[in-house]
């Protein structure tokens, strides 16, 4: 008789259970582990790193096939090509000086947006090109590295000796990249801490201008994987919280010091290539003969910017050769070419092809560019073409 009583206390008794608890009790689901973080990694400096710096695609490609997968390069900017595909986000910004970026504190701003664990650095290319001396350089260098710390006090800083330079337009600038590269060993053992360790990769040795590049100082494909391959181990070990020595302590010494400018083994349609001498056209053009060119300002920034001419043969034959003149404006100064043989006298400037694109079609193209200086905003001058 005190069943009744007693079951119905036990069926009041459930109902006042929560009706999650007693699911929970019934089938709690198994616990998910989270998801590991992404390792950041910027790849940082000039034309180099990013125009189109096809040495990160094949690192990227490295990273992934031998399982290290969990990372994420980051950059305001994106991929350009390189045929394979790629994390390619970068902060590789062409024609830009390591010291314009830390005078103008451009860093921040992009590491606000990206925020990076890990930097790899080669900048300082265009600073040697502009004869700006090493102790210049690297005190540009200590600053990025505060920002950076500023940004993220662990931050790993992997910074490279620049790669060689035999530029046909800057017989000191392999001399200058020697004295930077140099001097880099000793900065960072002065700026590394153990909380933000700075790694040198030496990317100069073993590296040669004439093989490994297309125009005396930008990576060809030899040149992209010798890159990659330097680049690898300081950023395995970065990557697994060690801190290796892969640089050597040595000043460094050029294996290849060639005299004359670098012939290119191809011809592609934009972007810096060698520029050797070639003899000047005859006074006066054979019949038939013609060109036009065009200039134009494709990309300028406080004091700099970057240009093209294009070459177009308008005549009835082809041609064997062409040369650009125009006058620049007040302010203005060509301080890089690439595609042509350009000389400067006060503000008259003029441009001959060089041995691979003089010879153009009825109605073929050839372009060359350049890297600027200037003052206010730069604007585009009337250029004449002169074919033979």
């Amino acid at each position: 008789m005190l069943r009744r009583p007693f079951l119905s206390a036990l069926l009041a008794a459930f109902a006042a259970v929560p009706l999650t608890l007693l699911v929970g009790l019934v089938a709690a689901p198994p616990a998910r582990p989270a998801a590991a973080t992404p390792v950041r990694v910027m790849p940082l400096g000039d034309s180099i790193t990013g125009s189109p710096g096809c040495w990160r695609s094949v690192l990227w490609n490295r990273l992934q096939s031998t399982g290290h997968t969990n990372i994420d390069f980051v950059g305001t900017l994106g991929p350009q090509g390189c045929g394979q595909p790629y994390d390619g986000d970068n902060e590789g910004h062409g024609g830009y000086l390591v010291t314009n970026v830390a005078n103008q504190n451009l860093l921040p701003g992009w590491l606000a947006a990206t925020r990076p664990d890990i930097v790899l650095m080669h900048f300082g290319t265009n600073d040697v090109w502009s004869n700006i001396p090493p102790a210049t350089i690297l005190a540009a260098y200590s600053k990025l590295v505060d920002q950076m710390r500023a940004s993220n006090p662990a931050m790993r800083v992997i910074v490279a000796k620049i790669i060689p330079m035999a530029p046909s337009s800057c017989a000191e600038c392999g001399q200058r990249a020697v004295a930077l590269n140099a001097a880099i060993d000793g900065w960072a053992a002065g700026k590394t801490t153990a909380a933000s360790p700075i790694v040198v990769v030496d990317q100069w040795t073993g590296f040669s201008t004439t093989t490994d590049t297309y125009d005396g100082v930008h990576p060809n494909a030899a040149g992209d994987q010798k890159m990659s391959d330097r680049w690898y181990p300081a950023l395995v070990a970065a990557l697994g919280g060690t801190t290796p020595t892969v640089s050597p302590t040595a000043s460094p010494t050029p294996t290849a010091s060639p005299t004359a400018s670098p012939t290119p083994t191809v011809s592609p349609t934009g972007g810096p290539t060698g520029s050797p001498t070639v003899d000047p056209p005859t006074t006066s053009p054979p019949a038939g003969v013609a060109c036009t060119a065009s200039y134009r300002i494709t990309n300028q920034w406080q004091g700099g910017h970057q240009g093209e001419v294009t070459v177009r043969s308008t005549g009835a034959a082809r041609t064997t050769g062409w040369r650009v003149t125009f006058t620049q404006p007040a302010g203005q100064q060509i301080t890089q070419t690439w595609n042509a043989e350009l000389t400067q006298t006060g503000s008259a400037v003029t441009a001959r092809n060089v041995n691979w694109n003089g010879a153009l079609a009825p109605a073929a193209e050839a372009t060359f560019g350049f890297l600027g200086t200037h003052t206010g905003t730069a604007t585009a001058p009337t250029a004449t073409c002169t074919a033979s």
